[in-house]
């Protein structure tokens, strides 16, 4: 009877003190589906360094790279059934589950204009209704996004691209995606499915004779040996972003969301610093190999797709969205 007493009587103080069991030894479990050397993990374990250190210990932060638990789509479900607490991963992948379609928005080819204008449209105030009806919906919270990713260029062979009217004819291996492939076909390139495992194959027989993946993906997968020209379209960006299963962030004390906040912006400042760096050395390596074309006409580019994604607003996002994203200044 004495032991009950004690161990009561401070569990008893405690409530009273309005201090939940949520403020005590706690661990977050952070998924995301980079290796360890990439600068997403930098990110992350920048994240579990200053949770730890602020929180004196008490939140322990365990991060499992490498997609150790699943792909995007895997662990948005497990944040959804709350057997995770956390992922960092593109924004982009979120429109993947169900209630987050409208962020189908954000892989528009040549809407962002830059990292910058990508970030201040997502956290604008004509989103802030999106980002919360796509929470209530899929069970995960947003908390910041905040991480500069590789923007996706275009590489060729035999040819330069310049300006829109480049495109036409161009036979190149694009992403399963409908929005890729509406703005491919209507600059009148001709968009192929290949295999990522067979792409380098592929260019170097002349299958197709142009990808769009980005400048790290060139330069460790040797494209550069079978591509003559590096373009910085930069027409797909993503934003990486902290995610949070919404009922357990929703169990959280005020103090530990703040925590877990400025924690998560911090450490996105951390991965684009060191994802700039990066970029910095591989553009500089692919010059060494290939052409590299810093300042094709995009204007060209966004004015022929001007109207291509018009049937699906009011279906994927709200109408006007695209015009709303293409004022932010």
């Amino acid at each position: 009877m004495k032991i009950s007493r004690v161990l009561v009587l401070p569990i008893a103080l405690l409530l009273a003190m309005g201090i939940s069991a949520q403020s005590w030894a706690q661990t977050i479990r952070l998924g995301h589906i980079r290796d360890v050397d990439h600068p997403t993990n930098a990110g992350a374990m920048k994240f579990k360094e200053i949770v730890e250190a602020e929180s004196n210990g008490r939140i322990t932060v365990e991060v499992f790279p490498n997609s150790q638990l699943g792909g995007p789509k895997e662990m948005f479900v497990q944040m959804k059934t709350g057997d995770l607490e956390m992922v960092y991963g593109g924004i982009n992948t979120f429109s993947w589950i169900k209630g987050g379609e409208a962020f189908e928005i954000t892989a528009i080819p040549f809407l962002f204009r830059d990292y910058e204008h990508m970030k201040k449209s997502l956290e604008s105030d004509f989103f802030k209704p999106i980002i919360a009806e796509a929470e209530e919906a899929t069970g995960v919270k947003i908390v910041a996004i905040n991480g500069k990713t590789t923007p996706r260029g275009l590489t060729t062979k035999g040819r330069a691209v310049n300006s829109a009217a480049d495109f036409k004819g161009l036979k190149i291996r694009t992403a399963a995606s409908p929005t890729v492939l509406r703005a491919m076909q209507t600059l009148g390139a001709l968009p192929q499915q290949v295999p990522f495992a067979e792409l380098y194959l592929a260019l170097k027989t002349g299958v197709v004779d142009a990808q769009e993946n980005g400048a790290l993906v060139v330069w460790s997968k040797s494209l550069h040996e079978v591509q003559d020209y590096y373009i910085k379209t930069d027409y797909i960006r993503d934003i990486e972003t902290f995610y949070y299963s919404r009922d357990k962030w929703l169990d959280l004390s005020e103090s530990d969301q703040d925590l877990i906040t400025r924690a998560a912006v911090a450490a996105g400042e951390y991965e684009t610093a060191q994802l700039e760096a990066q970029l910095e050395e591989v553009y500089a390596n692919l010059r060494t190999k290939m052409t590299v074309i810093d300042s094709p006409d995009l204007d060209s580019i966004r004015a022929a797709l001007a109207g291509a994604f018009d049937d699906f607003e009011g279906d994927k996002w709200p109408v006007g969205l695209i015009e709303q994203i293409s004022a932010v200044e």
